[in-house]
């Protein structure tokens, strides 16, 4: 499966330990497509559907439902672990995502 960067997939988070985010639910790749291509793993940022308002979280709407990506739970998964492509971010929600992934773990 080709995964690129920026689009949304289904992912099985199962098994998880703690304040990890479960079960099986739409991830952002973040990883770039270089890494995608080459490597067994992605890095991904998780979804929710009920979340705070926190600096380290991004709201975007998919599939008609407003949700967040949780830029403070990014992890690196096996590819097996995904089941589906479901979409692709916007350029707007792209450039929301650099500005607070570069903000939390950058500057």
């Amino acid at each position: 499966m080709e995964l690129k960067q920026y689009e949304i997939i289904l992912v099985n988070l199962n098994p998880t330990m703690g304040s990890e985010i479960n079960k099986t639910r739409p991830c952002v790749v973040i990883s770039p497509n270089e890494m995608n291509t080459y490597l067994r793993t992605i890095t991904v940022a998780p979804m929710t559907t009920s979340s705070k308002n926190y600096p380290t979280r991004i709201e975007i709407k998919h599939n008609d439902k407003i949700g967040w990506i949780v830029v403070d739970q990014i992890r690196t998964i096996d590819k097996k672990r995904v089941l589906k492509v479901l979409g692709r971010m916007t350029k707007l929600e792209i450039k929301e995502l650099k500005s607070v992934i570069k903000e939390t773990f950058v500057d």
